[in-house]
């Protein structure tokens, strides 16, 4: 037998390969298929299935290319009413591979749609020997269940709680849990930074799992969810008809400083991908920023929006590629394209330029005590109960495409996250509405917390729009 996780941080998404006698099997694969394909040759495997746990919100999956590329067959719950050719699956339905049998459990909850797939190895054991949970059950938590337009949260969550105790909790507790998302994914809210479990270890562990009472286990699975992305309906619209492939795909165009600084005028979004303290340092006039160093693609889609239509600065092509492709990931796909010869190019334009200033944790909290600065935290709302700043108000980046902060340059607004990548995101889009009095906290809580300086907890504060 053949068994690989392919796992990609910046999404925090993991899919599957199984393979056994010469075919195999691929489980939520990413939109950029090449990789299935190339160790697929590399196995010597002809890849002859495809499998969706569910329809991704948080990604457009590479499905409809990958089946056009292998003719493989492309399995997918039957609630899922996908609109490309495909097997639905129901619970029991069962595809057999050489030695391996994947039987699918129907397992509503994150989804209506929601599958788990049960794999058997005949040649090492009739017990099972993994499960594919995909958002049904992740290390340490479980799939959010608000992402239904035709589903309350409470009857998601209660389908989950069914799904869980008369379907996943009944397979032997040594069956491996392999979900399709790790730390990190907005698709939960407190999963381990493990990639792989067990059942016996799940139910010891997870505390979805120790939930007695139904009732008590809906309240607790829809209460204090990260916000929703706005993208998140539209991917899952995207997958249930399957997503153009992207081969072939033009290259993007070149954009002089001209063109760029009329984009700007034009008030269309201008995305600097480059590290937070190269924008920090200096940075074109009303520029985005978005650093391929985090979950670009997750935020790129958060604060953009999939009809952005966002032009990239970059210091290299291969930032720009990287950019572009990460974009389709989520579901942007119409980029206008790149700044040619990047931000050297718009230096000798002679164009407008602007840095964001930053405070060390040490001269904030002097400031703090002299009354001379505001605090926004940005983070959300479990991180600012675990301790945040005391006076500080709450605004996560999640919610600043609802509103940003009222601009006020009356006193410094100092700004941070836990380490630093979103309070760079968040001052870049204040600095773009019109604050001009914007600090980014070095380091962030974590840099205040390692300082030894006070903490707060408790009741979140949020900040007046």
């Amino acid at each position: 037998m053949y068994f690989e996780q392919f796992y990609l941080t910046c999404l925090a998404h993991a899919s599957y390969m199984l393979g056994s006698q010469g075919e195999a099997a691929v489980i939520d694969p990413q939109r950029d298929v090449a990789i299935y394909l190339e160790a697929a040759e590399e196995k010597g495997l002809r890849i002859r299935h495809i499998f969706e746990t569910h329809l991704h919100a948080d990604f457009v999956s590479g499905h409809k290319e990958l089946a056009a590329r292998t003719g493989a067959t492309i399995h997918i719950g039957a609630q899922a009413n996908a609109g490309f050719p495909h097997s639905a699956l129901r619970d029991g339905s069962e595809v057999g591979m050489g030695s391996l049998r994947i039987r699918a459990l129907e397992t509503p909850g994150h989804t209506a749609e929601s599958v788990c797939l049960v794999v058997t190895d005949s040649e090492q054991s009739p017990d099972p020997w993994c499960v594919l949970t995909g958002d049904t059950l992740f290390i340490g938590d479980v799939g959010r269940p608000d992402l239904s337009p035709r589903h309350t949260p409470q009857e998601l969550g209660g389908l989950l709680y069914d799904s869980l105790h008369q379907k996943l909790l009944r397979l032997p507790d040594s069956t491996l849990v392999y979900p399709a998302h790790g730390a990190g994914s907005l698709c939960g809210r407190s999963m381990r930074n493990e990639r792989s479990s067990t059942i016996g270890t799940e139910r010891l562990t997870n505390y979805a799992l120790q939930i007695a009472s139904r009732e008590e286990f809906i309240l607790q699975v829809t209460s204090n969810l990260p916000a929703r992305p706005g993208y998140f309906l539209q991917d899952a619209e995207i997958n249930r008809s399957g997503a153009e492939p992207l081969l072939d795909r033009p290259p993007l165009p070149e954009l002089t400083p001209q063109q760029v600084q009329a984009l700007l005028a034009g008030r269309a979004n201008v995305v600097d991908v480059r590290p937070p303290d190269e924008f920090a340092a200096s940075h074109i006039a009303g520029a985005i920023s978005i650093p391929l160093s985090g979950q670009f693609a997750t935020w790129a889609g958060t604060i953009l929006g999939l009809s952005s239509k966002p032009a990239l600065v970059a210091d290299t092509d291969a930032q720009i590629e990287e950019a572009n492709l990460r974009l389709s990931r989520v579901g942007i796909e119409d980029v206008r394209g790149y700044l040619a010869g990047g931000p050297a190019a718009w230096r000798k334009a002679g164009l407008p330029l602007e840095s964001t200033a930053s405070i060390s944790a040490e001269e904030l909290h002097r400031r703090l005590r002299e009354g001379g600065v505001r605090v926004l935290d940005v983070r959300r709302n479990g991180e600012w109960d675990a301790g945040h700043i005391a006076g500080a108000r709450n605004h996560a980046l999640d919610n600043f495409p609802q509103g940003l902060p009222a601009v006020d340059d009356s006193q410094p607004l100092a700004v941070h996250c836990k380490s630093g990548y979103r309070s760079t995101v968040a001052c870049s889009l204040l600095q773009r509405a019109g604050h001009r009095n914007v600090l980014n906290l070095t380091g962030g809580f974590d840099a205040w917390h390692a300082a030894g300086l006070p903490e707060a907890s408790g009741q979140l504060a949020t900040i007046d729009k």
